[in-house]
């Protein structure tokens, strides 16, 4: 993996170094993964401050006269040492093409320019072998004489376990094995069965003969402007292992992008998440422009919300969320324009709503804990989504939210406490109608005098205590509440209810 641009400063000592900024671009070799095929095969992620790019590899055509765009036809002269250069995997009876897996250097193969591999093999001397199995095609090419012509395609997606170094094992969950398994490579430099093969002059190209070249192409690019992050099987519980997907805002997707490493896998993910975080910091910038100073966008994002009463197969739903102003907007595609704002599924005034993060409990180690809900670390759970919290509304009404990253948790939590504490300041005093030893009173939270409880008619104050006085509360979760008040004379607890 190599990564542009000027290398990041060395973590200071004690400090983890996923606290600092990743890089804004990024390159790398991954896997495209197919969960319906499960074939995953090799592509180059190119990540820029506002794009995903993903390329595959593809031969062109660089000089000289072009064949046919997509096949190229090359004849081979079977040399007495080393064959005709090359190996080959794969075979139909695998439901997968026959591929060049190996070139040998300075040999016959080499030698054309015109072979790479990767080439699914689609003829040998003008014979079809697109369906055909593995042993046919070896037996063909060891047969067909001191000269070969074989056509041949470059396999742009082909299954990366085609691409195996020689010999290397497959997944523990193929269980065949020799000549006939596409994991290993059979016929090494593919010598002819003749024992008198005679020396023949190289297998090079002549002038008029086209050049070829394998080249990472661009073939996706992926928005990264309001899009989002997606480490889970849509709408399930089941965490992709070292893989995510990046979805764009107009519906364009990554496909699911797999990584060599776990190390990888986080490296990127928080890179493209940090990218995101940028475009939608720019996007909030714009759009608090056209606002007044009471009606700011504090943050928004992404999240999955968890379906009340759903079944297994669709347990959480992707909505943005922003906190604006007095609200709390729960959104299913992202404001774009100020107009947007109306058309949110639900509005909540952010002084009637309660925010609760979900603490996941791994063990009892106090700096694990720590660390998981800090986001420094970002631990793998296969059947349950840790980065939670939960926003409670009025009657009853409640919301659980899942994040992709423990620091985004830290951040959607520290965001509600700035939002609700700039709304409480700008409100500067409520007052409530309630019930207080079987009277009817008037309940006033004000932000400068703090708690005020006085009769409706009357105005007549029956106590009165300040914010540093509030020792505790609870709640029944409907209507009453107890507020526990350390009275500042005799320093004994008080005990309001209503």
């Amino acid at each position: 993996m190599s990564t542009e641009g000027p290398p990041p400063p060395a973590a200071p000592r004690g400090r983890p170094g996923c606290l600092l900024v990743p890089a804004r671009t990024k390159t790398a070799v991954a896997l495209l993964y197919d969960e319906e095929s499960e074939n995953a095969y090799d592509v180059r992620l190119k990540l820029t401050k506002e794009v995903l790019t993903i390329q595959k590899q593809d031969v062109i055509c660089v000089g000289g006269s072009h064949q046919d765009r997509n096949h190229r036809t090359v004849t081979l002269r079977r040399q007495a040492v080393g064959g005709l250069g090359l190996s080959i995997k794969g075979g139909s009876e695998h439901n997968v093409p026959v591929v060049i897996s190996k070139i040998f250097k300075d040999q016959a193969a080499d030698q054309t320019g015109m072979l790479f591999v990767g080439d699914a093999v689609l003829q040998v001397n003008g014979i079809n072998v697109e369906n055909a199995t593995h042993e046919e095609v070896v037996h063909l090419l060891r047969n067909a004489g001191n000269e070969v012509t074989i056509t041949v395609e470059y396999l742009r997606e082909a299954p990366a376990f085609l691409k195996l170094p020689l010999g290397s094992p497959g997944p523990s969950s193929d269980h065949s094995s020799g000549a006939s398994s596409p994991l290993f490579d059979s016929g090494l430099h593919l010598n002819g069965n003749s024992s008198n093969t005679a020396p023949s002059s190289p297998s090079s190209p002549i002038a008029k003969d086209p050049r070829y070249e394998k080249r990472w192409l661009d073939t996706l690019s992926v928005p990264l402007s309001m899009a989002r992050i997606s480490r889970y099987k849509a709408g399930a519980e089941k965490l992709r292992w070292n893989a995510f997907e990046v979805l764009a805002l107009d519906g364009v997707s990554s496909g699911i992008l797999r990584f060599y490493t776990a190390q990888d896998g986080a490296d990127w993910l928080r890179a493209v998440s940090a990218n995101i975080r940028e475009l939608t910091l720019q996007n909030m910038k714009m759009a608090n422009k056209c606002c007044s100073p009471s009606d700011q966008v504090v943050h928004m994002g992404w999240v999955n919300e968890k379906l009340q009463g759903a079944d297994s197969s669709q347990t959480f739903r992707p909505k943005f969320l922003a906190l604006k102003g007095p609200s709390f907007y729960v959104f299913s595609t992202p404001p774009v324009s100020t107009f947007d704002w109306v058309r949110a599924e639900r509005t909540y005034h952010l002084c009637e709503v309660l925010f609760k993060v979900h603490k996941f409990w791994l063990a009892e180690d106090c700096w694990l804990q720590a660390n998981l809900y800090l986001g420094l670390q970002d631990f793998d759970f296969e059947d349950q989504r840790p980065y939670c919290f939960s926003v409670m509304a009025g009657h009853g009404k409640s919301h659980v939210f899942n994040v992709e990253l423990g620091s985004e948790l830290a951040v959607w939590e520290k965001s509600f406490q700035r939002a609700t504490f700039m709304e409480v300041q700008r409100t500067g005093s409520r007052t409530y109608m309630c019930s207080w030893q079987g009277e009817m009173l008037c309940f006033t939270v004000d932000f400068a005098m703090g708690f005020t409880c006085f009769e409706s008619k009357t105005k007549n104050v029956l106590w009165r205590f300040k914010f540093s006085q509030l020792k505790g509360s609870s709640d029944d979760g409907k209507t009453r509440v107890k507020l526990l008040f350390q009275n500042l004379d005799t320093k004994q607890i008080e005990t309001k209810g209503h």
